[in-house]
């Protein structure tokens, strides 16, 4: 055939007519009437050969702008050894089928295992999950597991700095129920914790918190966990995982569960995709925790082995019994991130850390030296900082500048949050993969615009 992928021809056609007894496809359609068919053919254009639609794809990729990434909110451009795409790139990896049920090989099983054993290493949690979709699911997946924990529970208490997009999503998954999502206030860039015992009830299941927070904060959790659990309630932190090389783990922070993302961690920026959630719990909630769970074990003869084990998914007990209606996981992102913090290890993992730290900060001085800009509050920051302008017309004005420069500026934060108090912010990532000149290309960029 000359067009290979049209997968069938007029005679596989009529043998399938033939098997169902029917002259014609418009014989399966004869009950539905007129007014649901249509009436002319589909106005699609003749069909093309396969290296002309190669040759259309690659002019319409050819469009996209590359540049020097300073973006972040949630995805970062970090640097990833050579080993993630070469071992996940596998064909024993990569395949066709998901890795989806018990039949499962073991070294998917295994690469699992060991990705939940480096989340709580991490974390310092007890009990790690497969993995969840992104981010935003695992915050949503903490909120679920807290009222299931604690019964006749309703309300989840929330920092208003978490990601915009978490927020958006936990909203989402209690529309149409008797859940409520409750904010607490916000004070100069941070979560206020002062009227918190006003917010604790009996119908309180969690509070979920973030750092770094939505402006690339790092917030102060001291002695909020005691205030918790002395209402019942659990203690949810979401955390970028890179960032626990340098700051305190949830578990040091009395967390009972951790989640976030791991995007930073092997995942390039593709777009804004795929991500992989993690979420790791106390011993305590071990039962609770939703997806899948790999366990090791050994077999009649010894060996060492890999099984899925506390299977509480709606496919393998009734729904109503089920702790989530969550049925997969990032398998292969979940491996990306595992090959690359076995590239790192701690060390690496800390220096990657450091080395972010110090460069977002040499930026964030410069910068606030510049006329029209200052950075937002005085609050510790890790890898990103919000930096304010004057007036909009100064922002687009410098933010278009940098990119004719092949620099992409920041996010502007109040497109993702819609608030009139983020309008005017933009939010800077600096990660270990920006270099000295390029550094040095965003201030001097910066000075001819804002001087």
């Amino acid at each position: 055939m000359i067009y290979p992928y049209i997968p069938h021809t007029d005679e596989d056609r009529k043998q399938m007519l033939d098997a169902i007894g029917m002259d014609s496809f418009d014989d399966l359609y004869k009950d539905l009437s007129e007014d649901l068919l249509l009436g002319e053919s589909v106005p699609i254009s003749q069909g093309r050969t396969e290296d002309e639609v190669i040759r259309m794809i690659t002019s319409i990729a050819q469009r996209n702008v590359k540049g020097i990434p300073f973006l972040g909110c949630g995805c970062y451009d970090h640097i990833i050894p050579s080993t993630v795409e070469a071992i996940a790139s596998l064909p024993s990896f990569v395949t066709a089928y998901t890795p989806y049920q018990a039949e499962m090989s073991q070294g998917i099983l295994q690469a699992i295992y060991e990705f939940q054993s480096m989340v709580c290493e991490i974390t310092g949690m007890d009990v790690s999950n497969a993995s969840l979709y992104d981010g935003a699911n695992a915050i949503v997946e903490a909120a679920s597991t807290s009222l299931s924990a604690k019964r006749r529970s309703t309300t989840i208490l929330v920092s208003p700095t978490i990601h915009p997009f978490s927020l958006q999503v936990l909203h989402t998954w209690a529309m149409g129920t008797n859940r409520t999502i409750t904010l607490l206030p916000e004070k100069n860039g941070l979560c206020d914790f002062s009227s918190l015992e006003d917010y604790l009830n009996d119908d309180v299941g969690s509070l979920i918190v973030q750092t770094p927070n939505r402006y690339g904060f790092l917030e102060d959790y001291t002695a909020i966990a005691d205030l918790v659990h002395a209402k019942g309630a659990l203690f949810a932190i979401s955390s970028d995982l890179l960032s626990l090389g340098m700051q305190k783990s949830p578990a040091e922070w009395g967390a009972d569960i951790a989640v976030g993302d791991t995007q930073s961690l092997g995942l390039p920026l593709a777009f804004g995709g795929p991500a992989c959630g993690y979420m790791a719990v106390t011993k305590e909630l071990m039962r609770k925790i939703p997806g899948r769970i790999v366990g090791a074990s050994v077999d009649g003869q010894g060996r060492r082995g890999y099984t899925l084990t506390l299977q509480a998914r709606e496919q393998h007990i009734k729904r109503e019994h089920a702790t989530s209606n969550v049925c997969s996981n990032q398998a292969l992102s979940a491996l990306m991130t595992t090959v690359h913090l076995s590239s790192l290890g701690w060390s690496g993992m800390e220096e990657a850390t450091k080395q972010s730290y110090i460069k977002a900060h040499y930026l964030a001085y410069h910068l606030a030296q510049l006329p029209g800009v200052t950075l937002l509050w005085d609050s510790p920051f890790w890898c990103e900082f919000p930096l304010v302008f004057s007036d909009q017309k100064k922002m687009r004005k410098f933010i278009q500048e940098l990119r004719n420069e092949g620099i992409f500026a920041g996010v502007r934060l109040g497109a993702l949050t819609r608030d009139s108090k983020d309008e005017m912010v933009l939010l800077v990532a600096v990660t270990e993969k920006r270099s000295r000149e390029e550094l040095e290309l965003y201030l001097a960029a910066a000075r001819r615009v804002m001087n």
